[in-house]
């Protein structure tokens, strides 16, 4: 299996419900390392996994429309505990959309899964894996 990688960053605000989450329940900030991998089988006729460049600004796009946001007052995380975890995934779904769609063109259309890998710090992180 072949894959590719590639990096931004995204801050957000967020407060999490209940009594594990400890101080955490109040509201506080987040800066997260983001790692979105692709993988296929094989390459594409270019020998590529995906366009690179396509990738990164897709991610960027992506990125940009959590960055500087407390998520508590989106609509669409209303009551949601916005967890690394749960971040990951939405990443990750919101990435296979624009797959979907073309946006990281033609090539990209033989993908068979992503990663989202969200760093919270050089010591956690967590991830979310789907298929295409």
């Amino acid at each position: 299996m072949f894959s590719i990688t590639v990096r931004d960053h995204v801050m957000i605000a967020h407060s999490f419900r209940g009594e594990v989450f400890g101080p955490a329940q109040r509201l506080h900030g987040a800066t997260f390392v983001v790692d979105a991998t692709f993988r296929r089988p094989g390459l594409d006729a270019d020998n590529l996994v995906v366009d690179i460049g396509l990738a990164t600004r897709e991610l960027r796009a992506l990125l940009g429309e959590l960055n500087y946001r407390n998520l508590d007052d989106e609509p669409e995380f209303a009551g949601v505990n916005t967890s690394t975890e749960f971040l990951a995934k939405v990443i990750a779904d919101r990435l296979a959309g624009r797959v979907n769609e073309g946006l990281l063109g033609e090539g990209a259309r033989g993908l068979e899964g992503i990663t989202v890998t969200l760093h919270e710090s050089h010591v956690a992180w967590a991830s979310y894996e789907r298929a295409l």
